[in-house]
């Protein structure tokens, strides 16, 4: 019986549309063309255009997340692989399950150190320390089933990117265009244990908190995780990552305010915490300092998650929407009698920790009045590694919606750009903010022409203190003096229109208000570049516990 044969790169193109993924990142290449070429004649994946690599990694990187896809991002070899690699750890810090596809030089010459045009001294290696897995592809015929693992693999707990290398002389070669049918069944076991203990530890709480992380937003579990709060009325606290995984100005939503002095007391005095999906990041937990109570249940689907950070009482291994679907089910019989003071508590802290950071942030509490405001529900915000992100941006600007919130997990500076990038390409029909600052925001400037060629219009929020801020507040707490923190910069308005944006200047409150109406009304590409010199620096950065929550590492 002829086969019809296939090249490698059909059959990568192949398995792609047999997981249902419509759309590809990349930046086209010597070493990935018959891939390239293999997509155009299948026609059914939108291939988005990046100017770099590590942009294009940041675009999959916020698809996946806005959509829960698989992302999936094509590169060059050597050089074009290693520009990924910076954004590859983001994707890694964030659990987002990704396939990186690159080039790899010809099989023949790898390992040889015979100077190939686009040799790296070992690409596995490096990619393998971004990744979450690296692979090569060593046997042309075996694509098939190579590719099929590699998916498997960036989507299976714990999730994360994978990289697969492809040697050029490889990816026209002709291959037998054979099928490969997954015969067993995988079961799909939703139904969840819970010890009865468990269950009445829930019902039985008095002073109950349920912390959420990013595990809420993977496993859809928003609904589910809003009947248990009705059920038991706890204090909810949120990750920075889990923004979102419920809607913002629920009056129990505390939010991303775990470490705040008021939600300390409120930890002190818990008699349960509930914490689902959550990693306890230093970054929110005083460095691991801040008290838990002993009596603590941590969902997770992930078995290493448990007793990483912090001890739990009792582990639950499984998803997050079956496991509370199982216990808002068993809860339903019982009386709970949710204590009266303490939900006024609750109500009361979540306005305090909120009216005590507007105030300190002043006069940039009234930019996120404005943004809460007249940001649609459906908003979704980016916030890359600045002051005005990190501070008050991912804590007084509300989200009402999983999967809304995007921020750099990792903390490298300047991937925000074409994450908002990806975000609109994914989500065309709802509005994508970006919270920049001026340093960072040169690092991936060029994806602002991205944003226009692929038709995705975002709105920059660009915060111009004439360099990275944040150090140099960190340089003045830690050494009493500054340097290398002072950037030359364009002039951002006419940078932004020559690539097809419109721009304007925002000098106050009033000024940014109007200028991001008419930028929200456009349906353009839009900057607002925000002159914080002529607005004024945070009154944060003169507080005394400021600059005493520094200190450098030694």
């Amino acid at each position: 019986m002829n086969q019809k044969e296939m090249t490698v790169a059909d059959a990568i193109v192949k398995e792609l549309v047999k997981a249902n993924v419509d759309t590809i990142f990349g930046i086209v290449s010597i070493h990935n063309m018959p891939i390239y070429e293999a997509l155009l004649e299948e026609g059914s994946i939108r291939i988005a255009t990046a100017r770099g690599e590590s942009g294009a990694v940041n675009m999959a990187d916020a698809y996946a997340r806005t959509t829960g896809k698989l992302g999936v991002v094509l590169t060059s070899t050597g050089a074009g692989a290693g520009n990924g690699a910076g954004s590859l750890t983001e994707t890694w810090n964030a659990g987002t399950p990704l396939l990186h596809i690159t080039g790899e030089v010809d099989s023949d010459y790898i390992g040889k150190d015979l100077r190939y045009i686009h040799e790296c001294k070992d690409q596995q290696k490096m990619m393998d320390g971004a990744s979450k897995s690296s692979y090569l592809l060593r046997l042309p015929h075996q694509i098939t089933p190579f590719m099929r693992a590699a998916m498997n693999d960036a989507r299976e707990v714990p999730k994360g990117p994978v990289t697969i290398s492809i040697p050029t002389n490889f990816q026209a070669q002709i291959i037998p265009d054979n099928q490969l049918i997954e015969s067993k069944t995988k079961q799909q076991n939703t139904e969840v244990s819970i010890p009865a203990d468990i269950i009445e530890a829930i019902a039985s709480a008095k002073r109950p908190i349920v912390w959420t992380g990013d595990g809420i937003i993977h496993a859809g579990a928003s609904e589910a995780l809003t009947t248990l709060v009705e059920k038991i009325q706890p204090a909810v606290i949120t990750s920075e990552s889990g923004k979102g995984g419920m809607p913002e100005n629920h009056p129990l939503c505390i939010g991303n305010f775990a470490a705040t002095p008021q939600v300390t007391e409120l930890l002190k005095k818990s008699d349960l915490l509930v914490s689902i999906g959550v990693r306890f990041r230093e970054t929110e937990t005083a460095e691991g300092t801040l008290p838990l109570p002993e009596n603590h249940i941590h969902i997770d689907l992930n078995p290493f998650a448990f007793n990483r950070n912090y001890d739990t009482k009792y582990g639950l291994i499984g998803d997050a929407k079956a496991v509370l679907q199982t216990i808002n089910n068993t809860l339903a019989d019982k009386e709970t009698q949710p204590d009266n003071a303490y939900v006024e508590e609750v109500k009361t802290t979540r306005t305090a920790v909120r009216n005590d950071l507007h105030e300190m942030v002043q006069p940039y509490g009234e930019f996120a009045d404005i943004m809460n405001k007249q940001l649609p529900e459906n908003t979704i915000l980016v916030t890359d590694v600045t002051m005005h992100g990190y501070i008050w941006g991912n804590k007084l600007v509300q989200i009402q919606e999983p999967g809304n919130y995007l921020h750099m997990t990792g903390g490298g500076i300047g991937q925000g750009l074409p994450m908002a990038v990806g975000a609109k390409v994914a989500q065309p029909e709802k509005p994508v903010v970006l919270i920049a600052g001026d340093g960072g925001f040169m690092v991936n400037a060029g994806e602002m022409i991205s944003a226009v060629q692929e038709d995705a219009p975002i709105i920059v929020l660009l915060f111009d203190d004439g360099g990275y801020g944040i150090l140099q507040y960190y340089q003045e707490a830690a050494y009493g003096r500054q340097t290398a923190v002072h950037l030359q910069n364009p002039d951002f308005a006419m940078m932004a229109k020559s690539m097809g944006f419109e721009a304007e200047k925002a000098t106050s409150a009033s000024e940014f208000d109007n200028v991001l109406a008419k930028a929200l009304a456009s349906n353009q590409s839009y900057m607002i570049v925000v002159d914080t010199k002529a607005i004024g620096h945070l009154a944060y950065e003169d507080s005394p516990e400021y600059i005493r929550s520094f200190r450098p590492h030694q």
